[in-house]
């Protein structure tokens, strides 16, 4: 069974004592709150991490009964498969519980907090960074993902997506696993990420799912993929929607009504959302220096205000709290 597919792993940290555990685990997860019930009682824990700033695993293993908050830290996607024992997470008002079985998925910036059942606990967790995912939602779907994507929490390995998701995971968790084989061919670890990437974008329902149908039968025309292509290549060029259509060859009335039939929005607003990803993308760097309002020039923004609002009715928060977040 995948989910008890848990070989013993070589232990990076390890010890006998709560906030040790804690710091050891800031190391793979960035800086976090965290609190437990008797704080000083002992707590058997080891830990292990490996991987870079795309893809990393961890792996813990405890007694259970303490919880956390994400504080801060780049932004990923956290992949949890439980070994055993149980965890919750709250996502705004509902609490899902990952178990050995199912799998979770998060955006690490989500969850209101993580509890740990008090049990023998055991986990591994893929983080892969959500700048991959948005590169798969833009050439899955042809869209900037901007904004939430509402992940589906749970996938259960009874299903086929489940047993198909979790089978790749395992081999990722496995090749990475106490410095594993994948590290020996970075071919084969950008493949298997991008192919994890992609079925979360097919397979995971999510917010803009409806456009996975869509998009077999509306194939955008040449003259759309082409004003697209331009847009990336020049997205800190100072673009006006006329250079867009000549560079696309037609006129601005045509490029209009081809983004609005075949993405749903104009132009203008389809250049204003990969810039404003852009935006979230430096933010979310911690090693990112830039200040707020350079970061904004850079990407087009020109008016602070009025791009502070876009960007919070874009993501729910204000662009100082995801750079608090980052930890700078």
């Amino acid at each position: 069974m995948l989910e008890n597919a848990s070989p013993n792993f070589t232990a990076r940290f390890q010890g006998t004592t709560f906030d040790d555990m804690v710091e050891a685990l800031t190391k793979g997860f960035g800086s976090f709150y965290a609190w437990r019930n008797g704080r000083e009682k002992p707590l058997d824990w080891k830990v292990g991490f490996w991987g870079d700033e795309s893809l990393s695993l961890v792996s813990n293993q405890d007694s259970g009964d303490w919880g956390a908050r994400t504080a801060h830290g780049s932004e990923t996607l956290a992949i949890i498969v439980p070994r055993t024992g149980a965890l919750n997470v709250a996502l705004g008002r509902t609490v899902v519980e990952a178990t050995p079985g199912r799998l979770l998925l998060t955006n690490n910036i989500e969850p209101e907090w993580i509890s740990v059942q008090a049990a023998p606990h055991r986990s591994d967790t893929l983080s892969l960074n959500w700048t991959i995912i948005a590169q798969a939602v833009a050439s899955v779907l042809e869209t900037p993902l901007v904004g939430a994507m509402d992940l589906a929490p749970v996938i259960d390995f009874s299903t086929a997506v489940g047993r198909l998701f979790g089978s790749l995971a395992q081999t990722i968790i496995i090749g990475m696993r106490n410095n594993g084989p994948l590290f020996q061919s970075p071919i084969a670890m950008s493949n298997l990420t991008q192919a994890l990437a992609d079925l979360v974008v097919r397979l995971v329902p999510h917010r803009l799912s409806h456009l996975l149908d869509k998009k077999i039968h509306l194939i955008a025309p040449r003259h759309v993929r082409r004003a697209i292509e331009f847009m990336h290549a020049n997205i800190a060029q100072p673009l006006t929607m006329q250079s867009v259509a000549e560079a696309a060859n037609v006129s601005i009335r045509a490029l209009e009504i081809g983004f609005r039939d075949f993405k749903g929005t104009s132009p203008s607003a389809y250049l204003r959302a990969i810039r404003l990803q852009a935006v979230r993308e430096d933010l979310c760097n911690p090693w990112n220096r830039e200040p707020l309002r350079d970061i904004c020039l850079k990407w087009g923004f020109f008016h602070f205000g009025r791009f502070a609002a876009i960007y919070r009715a874009a993501y729910g928060e204000n662009p100082s709290d995801t750079r608090r977040r980052s930890g700078i």
